[in-house]
């Protein structure tokens, strides 16, 4: 198994805090859980405060009990470190340990994710409890993984920070000149002449805005300095978890696109990927799968754990409704259907104080199994231990590559121009769900993944060229591999200065073109362009480019610029790249990439209804369709092939036309003379 060599299914549970409960709560949970399939219960997660009164006192005693009635009842753990969120004691007589606020504001004691992770106190105690915890609990063999800390996030500015972050730029750059070259700074005086006069960035010096910064090269550092200073403190937990548990599996919950941390970075050092699933209410089907795909994609396309989505309700959305009836199977199923190997919830029983006390759990407030949640949760718990091993492992088809980089994504955040409207996470979003609406599996992948096993690549608004980048696609492309980017390409190198010569910079070449001039328009206005004899919107930005041996496949209706190229196709060695030059809408961009799916021979994993999504998981076991009806009604499906219902133990045969209710799943395993 890809995150334990202890399970035999899909695990099914979550987070557990029976620290807030009296103990003949816990063995009604106990009860409420066997009834509800529960397999795995996550326990520690913000614990620390109990297991460590003061400074020299470590109090395991309710732990203990956990520990053993969890055991006794056969429930494996997924055992967290509890460092998300330090002791009162350690704030008041080490206030290093606090965070400060991007405006210069420091904190006091509260919150969660309140240690700065560079401080002194927080490295010293973190890492003490967690050789206490693993030297405690090694030899419990119902333990299948640890969970570091919590959803590691947020920012710190405090001297702590500012002082690692000098020592992480010499490191980086060695001298001060070439700290001055990268950031430009003979812009406006800025030039430094020692490591100990650099300032961070923040709404004292660089920043305008939270996202707006005057020296974007000094604010990108930042945040891979602050995304570093994090990763080492899951490094340093890591290493002290290794030494004492080396055949347990290691990682963290992250959570999907979130623009504080590199998680492709990060991944390198977890031994598997997990994530938390909340989407907002009003969410497309595709926009959760790409989330889904990103975490996948981590490791390389092996499987990884849903370790949170709420059973029912969240609590943080500006109006909090309710999981329709059929809507949590369906969203656990979709996570199964893109790769994972896990289905576990926050939380296990509903807290009463607090600001979670409204966010879903398995056992609600009611405290019995006779509500709706639980009998839906106790269903969907009965088809796993069906389903039991037989997804377990299963990969997708690697056919097209999509590119999501976080320097990318900070540096275009961090960008004074060209457009306020720019958002770099959507850009990316239009290809997936053009991709996604047309059954295409997706990869999405980093700038150190290798492409030379698809057969297409997109890399919407590729602004920053990283070192040797530009060769890599270059060699895919000539090797027979069709690539496709977009306006505001190539523009800059990794330290945020541009690339002179012309745009798109080291793609030049490579697309067969050359971008002059870049149009802002505000939003509401529009250019237009034809595409197979229908019009569509040009929008946001439009490049105004000249070809360099590119075939104009279309051009602009409008403006100064009307008959200059807005989509072009470049022939290099035996591939071909596609330049979009403006954003457009979604029926262009599901027209265009299925065009280009079937000139490079990649099919669908078969053809749905709107509302229906369909993948495709394969492993020793065999392949296995899933269809999913994300519609609010009833539709139909046509099978391609001969299919068990591993549900339902149906056969079904090619041609079959097979209803799908509203909200309902289909899982088929291919058969042959069924």
């Amino acid at each position: 198994m890809t995150y334990s060599n202890k399970v035999n299914k899909i695990v099914y549970g979550g987070d557990y805090n029976p620290e807030q409960w009296s103990e003949d709560i816990w063995e009604e949970d106990m009860r409420l859980f066997k009834l509800a399939h529960i397999d795995i219960v996550t326990l520690n997660v913000f614990s620390w405060a109990s297991l460590q009164p003061d400074e020299n006192t470590y109090d395991f005693s309710k732990l203990d009990k956990i520990m053993e009635l969890v055991r006794k009842n056969d429930l494996k753990v997924c055992l967290a470190t509890s460092t998300g969120a330090h002791p009162a004691w350690m704030a008041k007589k080490y206030p290093d340990i606090l965070r400060t606020e991007m405006n210069g504001m420091k904190r006091k004691f509260g919150g969660r994710h309140n240690s700065c992770p560079n401080s002194p106190t927080y490295h010293k105690y973190s890492l003490r409890l967690v050789e206490k915890l693993a030297s405690r609990y090694k030899d419990y063999d119902n333990i299948i993984s640890w969970h570091i800390s919590n959803e590691f996030g947020g920012e710190c500015y405090c001297e702590n920070c500012e002082k690692a972050f000098r020592v992480w730029l010499k490191d980086k750059y060695k001298t001060i000149e070439e700290l001055n070259r990268v950031w430009n700074t003979s812009f406006w005086g800025h030039t430094f002449y020692e490591f100990d006069e650099v300032v961070l960035p923040n709404l004292l010096s660089e920043h305008f805005a939270a996202d707006r910064s005057m020296f974007q090269g000094i604010s990108l550092d930042y945040k891979r300095f602050n995304s570093d200073s994090m990763l080492a403190c899951f490094q340093e937990e890591y290493e002290v978890l290794k030494n004492i548990t080396p055949n347990l599996p290691i990682t963290t919950n992250l959570m999907g696109f979130y623009p504080v941390l590199d998680y492709q970075k990060w991944a390198k050092y977890m031994d598997f990927a997990s994530w938390d699933s909340y989407p907002s209410n009003g969410d497309s089907m595709a926009k959760m799968a790409m989330t889904h795909d990103l975490i996948r994609g981590l490791k390389g396309g092996d499987p990884f754990v849903l370790m949170e989505q709420t059973p029912s309700v969240t609590n943080w959305q500006p109006y909090n409704a309710l999981k329709r009836p059929g809507v949590m199977r369906l969203w656990s199923y979709q996570a199964v259907a893109h790769g994972a190997d896990a289905v576990m919830f926050f939380q296990m029983r509903r807290s009463i104080g607090a600001c979670e006390k409204f966010h879903g759990a398995v056992i609600d407030h009611a405290g019995h199994e006779n509500t709706r949640v639980f009998r839906e949760l106790t269903a969907l718990g009965g088809e796993l231990e069906k389903i039991g091993d037989m997804t377990l492992g299963a990969k997708s088809e690697k056919k097209v590559a999509l590119l999501f980089d976080w320097d990318n994504w900070w540096a275009v955040q961090l960008s004074a121009g060209p457009s306020c409207e720019l958002k770099y996470y959507e850009e990316v979003l239009h290809f997936y769900t053009a991709l996604h609406s047309n059954n295409i599996p997706v990869d999405i992948i980093g700038t150190e993944d290798d492409l030379n096993e698809y057969k297409v690549v997109v890399a919407p608004v590729l602004y920053m060229t990283k070192n040797g980048y530009d060769e890599k696609l270059r060699q895919y492309v000539k090797k027979g591999g069709t690539f496709i980017t977009t306006f505001l390409s190539g523009i800059v190198e990794e330290h945020d200065l541009v690339i002179t010569g012309g745009y798109p910079g080291n793609l030049r070449d490579i697309m067969g073109i050359w971008v002059e001039e870049i149009d802002a328009l505000p939003q509401g206005s529009e250019n237009s362009f034809t595409y197979k004899g229908k019009q569509y919107p040009a929008k946001l930005l439009c490049d105004i480019m000249h070809p360099e041996g590119a075939k104009v496949l279309s051009s602009y209706e409008e403006d100064f610029y009307a008959g200059t190229p807005v989509i072009v196709k470049n022939e290099l060695g035996e591939g071909l790249a596609y330049y979009l030059g403006s954003s457009s809408n979604s029926e262009f961009y599901e027209e265009f990439m299925k065009d280009i799916c079937l000139e490079k021979g990649v099919m669908p994993v078969c053809a749905t209804p709107d509302n229906i999504e369909a993948t495709e998981r394969k492993n020793e076991k065999g392949t296995f369709l899933f269809y999913l009806n994300h519609g609010d009604t009833d539709n139909k499906v046509v099978l391609e092939k001969d299919y068990l219902d591993i549900l339902k133990d149906v056969f079904y045969h090619k041609n079959d036309e097979i209803n799908i209710n509203a909200k309902d799943v289909l899982i088929l395993k291919e058969v042959f003379n069924a």
